[in-house]
């Protein structure tokens, strides 16, 4: 039984094909078009999965869409009608593409796909519910949803037993945290839905000041996690901004202009904004272990990729375990979809073994040596080619260690935002230039953004004040206080951006100012060749973490075929790239000659 759940026309559009309950493959159309978070419909992220899958489109049983467009226009006409005449001139830009296109979308799939049998739609956050538990680790759990909105529902409660999901409460529309952290993105002079990491990352440089002013004039907060927003300071019902004029009064000033400078103004906005949303997160937490009883718990929707959010519900104990799908965002509802007609549809039965079925996320496109060496030996680039892997993971060990910036591409691409060893750039996380040097000189971002830890899984507790698995990079847990170096006092008079070049403990260069850390926790039967990375980096060294970030620049999606690691190689500092066996320097490169040809002998068409 061949599944084909499909996300698209909002953002990050993505295909996922589920065979018989197991998750075959999944990937973002981005990936393949090379445009940031395509919301397009995902052409050649279906035309990967049927490949890995060994399918055609007339093998496919069931084709699932993530939600359901129909009750999302109901939704939008009554917004409209709420506040008309204001919102017109939105409401007529956005008609043309409903009645185009959206409101037939199970037209458009079966025309995109050719496709002529059963299409199914779930709704939003079932869709969601559903990547959260069923490939979860837990053989019940509660489910937490939260993201901007999905048709009404901008967060949900639910239950997990067996092979059956059921949501029992919901936050509707337009009450929403995604889309209030959003409003603050939007303000703080970030893109919206791909900005949100940097409010996060900017967070621990400011102070909570501003905090009373989100409690007594933007949301009244209930106990329960629930919440109201008070829409005279919001202008996303019915205009083209996320925030309006009373709410630049309010903080005292326009919204940032992007790429202009940073202020301590906009850090404490920042720290502002995450500490309420944690605090909202953590209530409804709480008021779903109240109402569930359930003692383990599943996070999905776009908010559950607030790693810093995460790890406090874990530190508070307010759960005994999470565990959070690492494509938590729109793109993981094709995943989600494509497990509910499984099981909800079908009703056919959930497989227990108490692991979770995500595959370490490495659900994408792989590259073996043949295909590699031969589009190397096309394009005439040097390189060095190593039989046996000790040989080769020594390699990479030296350039670590003398301070060399690596790309490593290895085996299927990682699927959701996270580089998870797959598709990741490498660096010596005991260096203390190395943050400054991998944001500036290999990202070419804002240099205040922090790098994550890869750290072997059984050696995570003897640098973090974490315990169990983080495989995902989606959650923060503190440095352990042996491993953090005393700041001295001039150094504790500083504050803001002059924070970054402060060494904080003995991997500096992925501990954040606040002495926390995204960790990535690497276990040797997802990723056997990056545990051994790290474990023959930690016998050479003594330190059993790696710095990894993924592998692309500013703007640009995670690289998916060896030309788009070469480019994004040559177009950088990076020093050294690895690409299965292959080690390719930057020294012994010829100037980069680009040509329409570069992506062609990996096109999957």
């Amino acid at each position: 039984m061949n599944i084909l759940g499909i996300s698209a026309y909002y953002h990050d559009s993505a295909a996922c094909l589920v065979r018989d309950g197991e998750i075959v493959a999944a990937a973002q159309e981005e990936r393949f078009t090379r445009k940031k978070h395509d919301a397009e419909f995902p052409a050649r992220a279906v035309s990967y999965c049927l490949r890995e899958a060994g399918i055609g489109v007339n093998d496919i049983d069931y084709v699932g869409f993530y939600d359901k467009p129909f009750i999302k226009f109901e939704r939008i006409l009554e917004t409209y009608l709420s506040i008309a005449p204001a919102g017109l001139r939105q409401f007529l830009a956005a008609l043309p593409l409903w009645l185009r296109d959206k409101l037939w979308t199970r037209k458009n799939l079966r025309e995109q796909l050719d496709y002529s049998g059963p299409v199914l739609f779930a709704e939003h956050h079932e869709s969601h519910a559903a990547s959260a538990f069923y490939p979860s680790p837990f053989e019940e759990a509660a489910i937490l949803t939260m993201d901007g909105v999905g048709e009404w529902a901008t967060s949900s409660i639910g239950v997990g037993k067996g092979h059956r999901v059921e949501l029992i409460q919901q936050l509707n529309f337009p009450h929403s945290l995604g889309l209030l952290y959003s409003a603050l993105t939007y303000y703080l002079g970030f893109k919206v839905n791909s900005g949100e990491y940097k409010v996060m990352g900017l967070a621990p440089y400011g102070e909570p000041r501003y905090a009373d002013r989100f409690y007594n004039h933007l949301l009244d907060l209930k106990e329960d996690g629930s919440f109201r927003m008070n829409m005279e300071y919001f202008n996303f019902l019915g205009g083209f901004t996320m925030t309006g004029r009373k709410f630049d009064a309010l903080f005292g000033g326009p919204a940032r202009q992007p790429e202009s400078r940073l202020t301590q103004r906009e850090m404490d906005i920042a720290a502002s904004l995450q500490a309420v949303t944690e605090e909202i997160m953590l209530r409804m937490a709480r008021h779903v272990r109240k109402t569930t009883g359930m003692k383990d718990l599943c996070l999905a929707g776009g908010v559950a990729l607030n790693c810093v959010g995460n790890g406090r519900i874990l530190r508070e104990k307010v759960f005994d375990r999470i565990w959070i799908q690492p494509a938590a965002g729109d793109a993981g509802g094709a995943l989600g979809v494509a497990l509910c007609v499984w099981h909800q549809v079908l009703e056919r039965p959930r497989v227990f073994n108490g692991r979770d079925g995500m595959k370490g996320s490495y659900l994408g496109p792989r590259y073996d040596s043949n295909q590699i060496e031969t589009f190397l030996r096309q394009k005439n680039i040097p390189f060095t080619r190593y039989e046996n892997e000790g040989d080769l993971l020594d390699a990479v060990v030296d350039r670590l260690t003398d301070e060399k910036v690596v790309g490593w591409f290895q085996g299927r691409m990682e699927f959701g935002p996270r580089a998870l060893g797959g598709r990741s750039i490498l660096g010596d996380p005991r260096s203390p230039r190395m943050q400054s040097v991998m944001n500036l000189k290999i990202k070419y971002r804002e240099s205040f953004r922090p790098f994550a830890p890869s750290i072997l899984d059984n050696k995570v507790h003897e640098w973090f004040e974490m315990e169990g698995e983080s495989p995902y990079m989606l959650l923060v847990a503190p440095v352990r206080k042996d491993k953090r170096i005393a700041t001295t006092p001039g150094q504790k008079q500083l504050f803001g951006i002059d924070l970054l070049n402060v060494p904080r403990s003995q991997v500096p260069a992925i501990t954040h100012v606040d002495y926390s850390a995204r960790i990535q926790t690497v276990h040797e039967d997802t990723h056997p060749r990056y545990y051994r990375l790290i474990r023959r980096f930690e016998e050479k060294t003594g330190c059993p973490v790696l710095i990894n970030t993924s592998f692309n620049v500013r703007g640009e999606p995670i690289v998916c075929a060896p030309a788009e690691a070469y480019l994004c190689f040559m177009r950088t500092e990076m020093d050294t790239l690895i690409l299965e066996n292959f080690v390719l320097d930057k020294t012994g490169q010829p100037p980069l000659q680009e040509d329409a040809d570069w992506r062609k002998e990996f096109e999957l068409d």
